[in-house]
């Protein structure tokens, strides 16, 4: 059956908690259209973001591919050059690949430079964009994000009256006390105040009009739109209306135990010394920063409202995919941590909704799909949607499609891995951790999570027992957890051993060409005893190609004293 579906909406939220929509489970942030979205799709309710940070997360999304295969494995480190990415492999089916926004990624200026590649020309913006052609990229924190001091939406800005030299600072970044003094959005303390900048004007707002304006302009061409919030990650300041929305009274209580401090895993405890951990952890600052994260939500929501009926206007909601997700979750205090530095649930579970409109998936609209999900099956999943053949000797995950269907394949997986490089970060110096040792990685089931350092004991959570994680039994010697340790340890042993890096070779090709006879036709003779041997395996040969091939056929037809005989084909 040829599917209907045209284009694809890919929409991303920068550190976006699951639980913070009222579709997953939030008693007082009502996100209705979101809800309307999920009651025409499928919720998952146990995706997994596959690192916990925003750069190596986005790359596993883009790429179809773990950290431990693409590399990129922090903010700042490039996703090198010739890494394949969702426009790569949608681009010769006909499908153009487009950004609207963020997407953290850090150009492999050197790789092109060894390679020849112009930064400026198609192919180095392709390269420096994941593989999109940027309509308009944003990474927000203007202009300190390193990619563009001063962007498009600078200009906007200064178009509408907004002036300075750093309007996103001075505006979007910025609140005000009643005596008129500017207090900037970057101290957590202003955070449940309102920006100066109206709402129309903002950044959210911003970012959706342009992806429409996108949407306008292209064509009958099929496309896949990657529309990549820059909220609401950090500053947590939201203009109003939305700014009064919320207090700390509406806020999910906060979720940690004093047990957690009790002798905690040395990378742990370093974390949870981190200064945002610090200051996250005193008393009153959850409450002044949750009125403007849940704000930013329920202003992304609105903005979906927006979208989602523009697509209907045009007639395109019919014929578009549309998956709304995040890059990740956010601490706000939990486990008393601030941003995304381990493998709790709160971070490392991703909100994703996949609406196909598809016939094939009636049967599923509405549902919730319990299967373990991760970022990585989201491009096989595009490409699967485009008319494309899987390539799982490029891509690590799996499309979704059967899913969406109603299909339950028996080989799905039955764990989720997750990884993290925490080399950058103040932990590492604290624990005199060498970079090439700075590494964790988290293999989880449908009850258990294990967690593997190098020199350091292992971490383990009883999620049936303990879903709050606020036990670690890695230190445990009870024979129920010292099994439940080692089977996810050869788990995350035998994913570790996949062969991931030949991807120039695709496994189809290798099961399909029987190599040895092969090299033989072509003139390579490997181990024959003598002209009857070659003679006699000349017979069997698949695909036998040396008979017709002028320059090898005569070579072996004398050595097999066989020179005028035909042989078939």
């Amino acid at each position: 059956m040829k599917s209907p579906v045209k284009n694809i909406l890919f929409i991303m939220c920068d550190q976006l908690r699951a639980d913070h929509l009222s579709c997953f489970g939030h008693p007082r942030l009502h996100t209705p259209n979101l809800d309307r979205l999920a009651a025409r799709g499928v919720i998952f309710d146990r995706a997994y973001v596959n690192s916990p940070v925003c750069g190596p997360s986005r790359m596993s999304y883009y790429t179809g591919r773990y950290v431990h295969s693409h590399g990129a494995s922090w903010n700042f480190v490039p996703l090198k050059a010739g890494e394949m990415t969702i426009g790569d492999h949608l681009r010769p089916l006909g499908v153009q690949s487009v950004l609207v926004g963020k997407t953290h990624m850090r150009a492999d200026l050197a790789g092109m430079s060894r390679l020849g590649i112009d930064p400026q020309s198609q192919i180095g913006v392709r390269i420096a964009e994941c593989g999109f052609d940027p309509f308009e990229r944003d990474d927000g924190i203007h202009p300190y994000s390193g990619h563009d001091p001063d962007p498009s939406y600078s200009d906007y800005l200064r178009r509408n009256g907004f002036d300075g030299d750093n309007p996103w600072e001075r505006w979007a970044n910025s609140t005000e006390d009643a005596d008129g003094t500017l207090r900037s959005g970057w101290f957590l303390k202003y955070s449940n105040r309102p920006a100066r900048i109206p709402d129309e004007h903002s950044e959210t707002p911003y970012i959706t009009r342009r992806a429409m304006d996108f949407i306008r302009e292209a064509g009958e061409q099929p496309w896949c739109l990657h529309l990549s919030y820059i909220k609401p990650h950090w500053p947590y300041v939201v203009p109003e209306p939305y700014a009064s929305m919320y207090t700390a009274a509406d806020a999910l209580p906060v979720v940690r135990s004093e047990a957690e401090r009790d002798n905690p895993h040395p990378v742990y405890a370093a974390m949870m010394d981190h200064r945002v951990s610090q200051t996250f952890s005193r008393e009153g600052v959850r409450d002044a920063v949750m009125p403007g994260y849940m704000g930013l939500i329920k202003q992304i929501d609105d903005q979906m409202g927006v979208l989602f009926q523009f697509l209907e206007d045009q007639g395109l909601m019919d014929k578009t995919m549309i998956v709304f997700t995040s890059d990740h979750g956010d601490y706000l205090g939990d486990h008393w941590m601030g941003e995304k530095d381990l493998f709790h649930e709160p971070v490392i579970k991703a909100p994703l909704i996949v609406y196909d409109p598809d016939p094939r998936a009636d049967a599923t609209r509405g549902s919730r799909c319990q299967a373990l999900v991760e970022a990585v099956d989201i491009a096989p999943t595009f490409l699967d949607v485009c008319g494309g053949p899987a390539v799982p000797h490029i891509m690590d995950g799996r499309s979704l499609r059967p899913l969406l269907f109603g299909q339950a394949p028996a080989d799905w997986r039955t764990e989720v891995v997750c990884e993290y490089d925490f080399s950058f970060q103040d932990s590492r110096i604290a624990l005199a951790t060498p970079p090439r040792d700075a590494w964790m990685r988290m293999v989880r089931d449908t009850r258990w999570k294990y967690v593997l350092f190098e020199n350091f004991r292992p971490m383990l959570f009883d999620l049936l027992n303990d879903p709050n994680e606020f036990h670690d039994l890695g230190a445990s010697t009870a024979p129920e957890h010292v099994a439940a340790m080692q089977r996810l340890h050869e788990a995350l042993f035998r994913w570790a051993r996949q062969p991931r890096q030949r991807v120039t070779v695709p496994d189809g090709a290798i099961e399909s060409i029987e190599v040895q006879a092969r090299i033989t036709e072509g003139g390579i003779l490997i181990g024959y005893w003598d002209e009857d041997d070659l003679a006699q395996a000349r017979q069997h040969f698949k695909p036998r190609f040396a008979s017709h091939n002028p320059l090898v056929k005569p070579t072996l037809d004398r050595l097999t004293q066989q020179e005028g005989v035909t042989q078939d084909a």
